[in-house]
């Protein structure tokens, strides 16, 4: 798996897809859909696509650091 080139989450768009957030998170892009799937874990369907908000990510991080 290819390492994210962001730095820091202000770099991050405001939307992230499933691919930019398992990159971020190190694992696969069928884990990441499998997580977006998961209750609790912060995800938007707009029609078919699911997105994440940047924000609600960080906290999701923050508060799973850890677990």
């Amino acid at each position: 798996m290819r390492e994210s080139s962001y730095k820091s989450y202000d770099e991050l768009p405001l939307f992230l897809n499933a691919e930019t957030t398992a990159k971020l998170l190190g694992i696969s892009i069928s884990g990441m859909y499998e997580l977006m799937h998961e209750k609790g874990f912060p995800v938007l369907k707009i029609g078919t696509r699911l997105v994440v908000p940047r924000e609600k990510f960080r906290e999701w991080v923050e508060q799973n650091v850890g677990k």
